[in-house]
């Protein structure tokens, strides 16, 4: 018998409901277990490379991370010194200008 006043759950609704919670509880546990947020925020690093070779634009510098490094629309010549920066762990770079290294 029904109480005036009080709404009732289905059973098919209780059910829809614990599997919705299943599925976020899932979701959360595996977004911050699985796949950090702060493995998409990568530290800036700057260093001072030589231009090891340039390929129509398309420079390659060895960096201290063994990982290395290409860098777009690049005007210049193997054996150039030039700052770079890049993110942490990635392979590919910018020439930093003074005002990208504040």
């Amino acid at each position: 018998m029904a109480v005036p006043g009080k709404m009732e759950i289905s059973s098919s609704q209780k059910t829809s409901l614990i599997f919705l919670g299943a599925f976020l509880t899932a979701g959360i546990v595996l977004s911050t277990m699985v796949f950090p947020f702060w493995n998409l925020i990568r530290e800036d690093v700057f260093e001072d490379v030589v231009i090891l070779t340039n390929d129509d634009g398309l420079c390659y510098v060895e960096t201290m991370d063994d990982i290395p490094k290409t860098i777009e629309d690049c005007t210049l010549s193997p054996g150039d010194k030039i700052t770079i920066k890049y993110g942490e762990g990635l392979a590919w770079a910018t020439i930093a200008t003074p005002q990208s290294m504040i």
